[in-house]
């Protein structure tokens, strides 16, 4: 019965602190914010970076300024890490990869039309 719910979009996590409806034909809505639609690779303007912050010393490559879902944005950190032999992560529009990978991040992006500049850090 649980699963039921959850197919159906109705998971009682998501209505928590909700007051309910006596009314039998009441629908609950979410908040839920569209992802906004993933801009082709030659309109979106990302920035590298090599980021030391909060690292122990350690340097990360650091993509930002993308646009659009986040599966995308996985996707492309994916292709990434594997063209650098690395590891990393992509959250919040942001792409981290572990290591001085700068300028190679630069080469693989502009290889796949993104428009790619290299920005202080």
């Amino acid at each position: 019965m649980n699963a039921n719910f959850r197919k159906m979009g109705n998971d009682w996590k998501d209505r928590l602190g909700m007051v309910y409806s006596t009314n039998p034909s009441f629908q609950y809505e979410t908040n839920d914010g569209e992802e906004p639609e993933t801009l082709e690779p030659n309109k979106q303007d990302l920035r590298v970076q090599l980021d030391k912050k909060q690292r122990a010393g350690k340097k990360a490559t650091l993509i930002t300024g993308f646009v659009g879902k986040d599966s995308d944005l996985k996707e492309l950190a994916k292709l990434l890490k594997t063209k650098c032999g690395v590891g990393g992560s992509a959250k919040d529009g942001e792409i981290l990869i572990q290591g001085d990978f700068c300028n190679k991040v630069i080469e693989i992006l502009k290889s796949e039309n993104y428009k790619v500049k290299r920005s202080g850090g």
